[in-house]
């Protein structure tokens, strides 16, 4: 018999039908329900399902994540229990998979994955997401890889895997590098490893004191101040391009910097890394000379999940610094 797989159900479109009355989709169907369903279309054997919240993914919090985490970490340490995956809505997948990925120390798979259609709708790819996620865990070489999203038949590093499209089935793509393998009947194929090898090592604790900026043209600074005020502990800016604001912006950063809050840049182009290749005022240098950090080629959403564990693990600037260069 093989190893235990353990199921924790957090909710999303997986496990959701549409209601007559109100005309959209609400969480309708059990982990039981689709363990059932999963057991008579598939040879799997062995399945665990525990329902952690019944919850649409926008309302998974960094809270929830941090109590999903220790739920994880229940079950992988079953000597019994090959691997877990997380059955989690698609909105904030990405998110989630990277929080788990930056606090988990486990060399067992631990997969990631969801549904873009909900059970009453035709092409319905949730239980297929599932078995291919369940193939996943229990390949031995799915071993030590980290975080993996599993959808449509890729497997994605949680470090490098967006939500790109609001509809279509192949929405989940690791954009700069593609995904790392792939589902292919009974085989589960990897074509490649990381782009970097990389282990934040930080412990399963976060402060939420942490805002997400959008820059656009002739953005203006004064937000910051708001988060002066409020008593945030860090700014994620999604600049624009290779990691450059509007000059207007430079005033409110600078005010932000001043008070202790950290200031991480990140791109709000689909690819790429920042670099302060530009000096001129709002460009990359300027950033860094007035202590921003650069976030690399995480996306913003994914420095916001980042900056607030390494905050909520006590770390200074400096050590901040070293974690956004891993």
């Amino acid at each position: 018999m093989q190893k235990k797989v353990a199921l924790i159900f957090t909710g999303g479109t997986i496990a959701m039908k549409v209601d007559s009355k109100l005309q959209g989709a609400i969480p309708s169907v059990s982990p039981d329900e689709i363990l059932e369903t999963l057991k008579k279309e598939t040879a799997h054997e062995n399945l665990e399902a525990f329902e952690f919240s019944r919850l649409p993914s926008p309302s998974i919090t960094p809270a929830k994540m941090r109590e999903l985490r220790t739920e994880a970490e229940r079950f992988l340490d079953d000597e019994d229990c090959a691997g877990v995956v997380v059955v989690h809505g698609t909105d904030t997948l990405e998110e989630t998979a990277f929080y788990l990925d930056a606090t988990m120390k486990t060399e067992k798979p631990l997969v990631v994955t969801g549904s873009m259609k909900n059970a009453s709708e035709l092409g319905y790819d949730g239980l297929t997401n599932l078995d291919s996620s369940i193939r996943v865990v229990l390949a031995e070489e799915s071993r030590g890889k980290g975080v993996l999203v599993v959808m449509n038949y890729q497997i994605h590093a949680a470090f490098e895997v967006t939500k790109t499209h609001t509809l279509n089935l192949d929405t989940f793509k690791s954009v700069d590098f593609g995904p790392l393998g792939i589902i292919d009947g009974d085989d589960v194929l990897y074509y490649r490893t990381l782009s970097s090898s990389r282990s934040y090592g930080l412990e399963n604790e976060i402060d939420d004191r942490v805002a997400l900026v959008k820059a656009c043209a002739g953005m203006q600074g004064d937000i910051f101040d708001h988060y002066v005020e409020k008593g945030y502990r860090g700014v994620v800016v999604e600049a624009l391009g290779r990691g450059n604001v509007p000059t207007d912006m430079m005033e409110g950063i600078k005010k932000a910097r001043a008070a202790g809050l950290e200031i991480i840049i990140t791109s709000r182009t689909v690819a790429g890394r920042v670099l302060d290749t530009y000096g001129y005022p709002g460009g990359g240098k300027d950033l860094v000379r007035h202590g921003c950090i650069l976030g690399g080629t995480l996306s913003g959403p994914k420095a916001r999940i980042l900056l607030m564990v390494a905050l909520g693990n006590g770390k200074d600037h400096e050590e901040i610094k070293t974690i956004f260069k891993n």
